[in-house]
């Protein structure tokens, strides 16, 4: 499936975006890429919706102080021209994400994107080769346990030989 470019104008704002839906794994990055025009001072909002939950990430005007929310204050990096950036993807970071633009007069035009996070599969198999190295080494252990089991009772059954001659045989040789 071939994703075009997309630009949606709405007056004096315009919003572009060269890629609407990402796929990324677990603790990775994601960059939201897109390029706001817009004539006069506006302001951008990105907002997170999911079946369970909707919530503001951040708000900030292009070259003023971005307002991040708290639960996102360490894994978001604004941009003045509209993108944005996120780190450190979990699970539940997968969803819809919104970008909001508004200009000084309230007029305003949304854009989305569709994140979808991956879990790591490595670690499946990581699982799965640290069994297999336990019961090599549990296996390893057994055979040298019946190894030494073998030799006791190779000893014992000698010993138990060995007492059950007698110590001099009295036999005599009869002569031909």
């Amino acid at each position: 499936m071939i994703l075009l470019p997309e630009t949606l104008d709405a007056g004096a704002i315009s919003i572009h975006s060269p890629q609407r839906s990402l796929t990324r794994l677990v603790q990775e990055d994601v960059f939201f890429s897109v390029d706001v025009n817009c004539s006069g001072n506006h302001t951008i909002q990105w907002t997170f919706m999911s079946g369970v939950v909707s919530r503001t990430i951040g708000t900030w005007q292009p070259g003023g102080f971005p307002n991040i929310t708290v639960d996102y204050s360490s894994r978001v990096q604004p941009y003045n021209n509209g993108s944005m950036g996120l780190s450190d993807l979990r699970l539940q970071d997968g969803g819809y994400y919104v970008i909001t633009v508004t200009d000084e007069t309230g007029n305003s035009k949304d854009a989305g994107h569709v994140l979808k996070v991956n879990e790591v599969l490595y670690e499946d198999l990581q699982y799965l080769s640290v069994s297999a190295l336990a019961l090599a080494c549990i296996a390893g252990l057994l055979m040298l346990a019946m190894w030494l089991l073998d030799k006791v009772y190779r000893k014992i059954v000698a010993w138990r030989r060995r007492k059950q001659m007698p110590e001099n045989d009295a036999t005599e040789l009869q002569p031909l």
